[in-house]
C-alpha cells in the first residue's frame, strides 16, 4: 500500500515522458523570451512617450486580437495537426522580434519621431496577439494528449513551474539586458531564446486531430466549446474570479513608471520588481509539487486571490524597494495557488477532443484579465493617478472575491 501512495504522488511522475520533458524546455525558451520581449516594450515605450497610458495601449494592441481570434482559434487548434500549428507560430513571433530589432537601429531613430515609433511597436504587438491566440492554447492542449489522466495534475503543475521560472529568468534578465546591452542587444538575444524553443518544440511527434471535427461547421464548433465551460460550473467560476481578480489588481503594469520616477531604481531594480510576482509563484508552485493541496481547493482559491489584492494595496502605497519587492513577491505566491488550482480544474473537466476550444475560452479569459487590466491601469493612472488607480485595483479585487463567495458557492465548496 505504501508502495502505491508513492507512485501515486511522485512529484516527478510527468517528468519521466520525453516529450513532456521537450514540450517543457521548449515552452521555457518560448516564454522567457516573451516574458523579455513584454519587460523590454514596457520600458522602452514608456521611455520613448514618458505617458503611462501608452503602457495601457500596449495591452490594448495585443489584447484586442488575442481575444477576437481565440474561439476561432480553438476551434483550429482541435481540427488541426497541432506540432505543426505550434512551430509556425513560433517562427512568427521571432519574425516579430525581428522587426522590433529593426525599430530600435539608428536609421529608424534619426528618421521617426518617439511617438512614430511607439506606433510601429503598437503595431508588432498587435501581430503578436494574433500569433499568442493560436500558440497559447496548444500547449496545454498538448500535455493533456501526451500524458494519461493520472498524470495530468502533476503535469499541470510543472507546467506553471515551466512558465513561471521562465517568466521570472524573462523580466529578471530583460531589465539587466536593457540596462546592461541595450534595447537592440536584447531584442537579439529575445529572438535566439525564440528559436531555441523552437528546435525543442521540433522534437515533438505530429499531433493531429483526435477526432473528424472539421465536419461540423466552425460557428458549431466554437459553440460547443463555450457550451461546455458555460455548463461546467467550476471551470465557469474559476475563470470569471481570474478574470476580474487580474483585472483589476494588474499592479504590474504600472512598475515601470514605479521603478523609474516613484522608487527610482532604475532599469535593473524594474527587471527585478517585474520579476517579484513570478518568482514568488515558482516558490509556491514547486511547493505544490511535492507538496499538493488535498481539500477545500475551492475556499483556498478565494482566500488567495483576496490575499493577492491585499498585496497590491500595500505595493501601491509602498515608497520602499523593499516592501514593493516583497509584495509582489507575495501577490506572486498567492496568484501561483489560485493558476494551479485553476488549471488543475480544467485539465480534469475538460474531454480530449475538445481540448483546443476549452484551452482557446481560458486563453480568452486569461488575455482579458492581463491585457485588458493592463489597459484599464493605464486609464485609470491617467483619471485617478498612478498611485491612486493602483489602490482602486487591489480594492475591487477584494470585493470580487467577497461577491464570488456570496454568488458562487459551488465554487466556494469545490474539491477535487
Amino acid at each position: 500500500m505504501n508502495n502505491t501512495g508513492l507512485q501515486q504522488h511522485d512529484p516527478f511522475e510527468a517528468l519521466k515522458y520525453s516529450e513532456y520533458r521537450n514540450l517543457m524546455l521548449g515552452r521555457f525558451f518560448y516564454i522567457m523570451g516573451l516574458r523579455m520581449m513584454g519587460t523590454l516594450v514596457g520600458w522602452w515605450v514608456y521611455d520613448l512617450t514618458n505617458a503611462p497610458i501608452a503602457i495601457g495601449i500596449i495591452g490594448l494592441s495585443e489584447v484586442i486580437p488575442a481575444v477576437s481570434l481565440a474561439l476561432y482559434a480553438g476551434h483550429i487548434i482541435d481540427i488541426s495537426e497541432k506540432r505543426k500549428l505550434l512551430l509556425r507560430g513560433a517562427v512568427m513571433y521571432i519574425c516579430c522580434a525581428l522587426a522590433l530589432l529593426f525599430l530600435s537601429t539608428p536609421i529608424i531613430k534619426t528618421r521617426c519621431s518617439n511617438y512614430q515609433i511607439a506606433g510601429f511597436i503598437f503595431t508588432i504587438i498587435f501581430c503578436t496577439g494574433i500569433i499568442r491566440a493560436f500558440t497559447g492554447p496548444i500547449f496545454s492542449t498538448i500535455i493533456g494528449i501526451i500524458v494519461p489522466r493520472n498524470v495530468l495534475q502533476n503535469a499541470t503543475t510543472w507546467n506553471q513551474g515551466s512558465w513561471l521560472s521562465a517568466s521570472v529568468a524573462g523580466h529578471v534578465l530583460g531589465g539587466i539586458l536593457i540596462a546592461g546591452i541595450g534595447i537592440s542587444y536584447t531584442l537579439t538575444v529575445i529572438s535566439l531564446l525564440v528559436f531555441a524553443g523552437t528546435c525543442f518544440m521540433f522534437q515533438l511527434k505530429p499531433k493531429p486531430a483526435l477526432q473528424v471535427t472539421n465536419e461540423k461547421k466552425t460557428w458549431e464548433s466554437v459553440k460547443e466549446g463555450l457550451r461546455f465551460v458555460l455548463n461546467t460550473k467550476e471551470v465557469l467560476g474559476a475563470l470569471t474570479l481570474d478574470l476580474f481578480a487580474v483585472f483589476f489588481g494588474g499592479a504590474v503594469t504600472m512598475i515601470p513608471v514605479y521603478a523609474k520616477d516613484i522608487l527610482k531604481v532604475g532599469a535593473e531594480g524594474f527587471g527585478w520588481l517585474n520579476g517579484a510576482s513570478d518568482i514568488g509563484s515558482i516558490i509556491i508552485t514547486l511547493s505544490l509539487t511535492f507538496f499538493p493541496l488535498r481539500r477545500k481547493q475551492g475556499k483556498v482559491l478565494l482566500y488567495a486571490v483576496a490575499g493577492f489584492g491585499i498585496c497590491i494595496i500595500t505595493f501601491a502605497l509602498s515608497r520602499s524597494f523593499l516592501l514593493s519587492f516583497a509584495a509582489l513577491l507575495l501577490s506572486g505566491i498567492l496568484d501561483g495557488i489560485s493558476m494551479v488550482i485553476r488549471g488543475t480544474i480544467l485539465q480534469l473537466n475538460t474531454p480530449s477532443h475538445m481540448r483546443g476550444r476549452v484551452m482557446s475560452v481560458n486563453s480568452m479569459f486569461i488575455n482579458s484579465s492581463n491585457e485588458l487590466g493592463q489597459f484599464e491601469s493605464g486609464v485609470a493612472a491617467k483619471l485617478m493617478g498612478v498611485v491612486s488607480s493602483v489602490v482602486f485595483g487591489g480594492t475591487m479585487t477584494l470585493l470580487v472575491v467577497i461577491g464570488t463567495w456570496i454568488k458562487a458557492p459551488k465554487l466556494r465548496k469545490m474539491e477535487y
